[in-house]
């Protein structure tokens, strides 16, 4: 006997995770990052290893980022923090310091990927590979809707290399 579950239901949910608690895509090193709101991706198996997807405009100043180095960090964050993601979906590290008016504190994991010491869960990850989407192959119409400006996401699958989980301390 199976009983459907809700995605969103399921307990410790990628779909929660990715989609609602919203994640910082950060790329680059700790003299030169930049980090943005995400609430698009998706964690699972790909050519035998673990991996992460994330969607990233190319009008975000992320993207450049993200092209340029061969590491993303995913972050995660409990609710409290949920203004200083908003911060950084809001902004564009082209025009401010976002991290600074957000109060996150950058933090250079051992495998050298960005975070932030406010985080609860990291993935840290290796880019595989990169595409763009083919606006001619999307085969719901409901899709275009999401893109009245043409800034069709660009695509980055990452190795995840490492997950690192906040200790408390007591």
């Amino acid at each position: 006997m199976w009983k459907p579950v809700e995605p969103d239901s399921w307990n410790d949910s990628v779909f929660r995770r990715v989609g609602a608690d919203w994640m910082l895509v950060t790329a680059g090193n700790l003299q030169h990052f930049n980090t943005m709101t995400a609430s698009w991706g998706s964690l699972g198996i790909l050519w035998n290893m673990p991996v992460a997807t994330i969607y990233v405009r190319p009008t975000r100043f992320t993207d450049s980022f993200v092209k340029r180095y061969e590491q993303f960090s995913l972050s995660f964050f409990k609710e409290e923090h949920r203004e200083a993601l908003s911060v950084c979906g809001r902004l564009s590290g082209r025009d401010v310091d976002k991290v600074a008016v957000s109060g996150l504190s950058p933090l250079k994991l051992k495998d050298g990927s960005v975070t932030f010491k406010e985080a609860e869960l990291v993935f840290s990850c290796v880019k595989l590979y990169s595409d763009k989407f083919d606006e001619s192959k999307f085969l719901d119409r409901r899709i275009h809707k999401h893109y009245p400006k043409g800034d069709i996401h660009n695509i980055y699958i990452g190795e995840i290399v490492g997950i690192f989980k906040q200790v408390v301390q007591v």
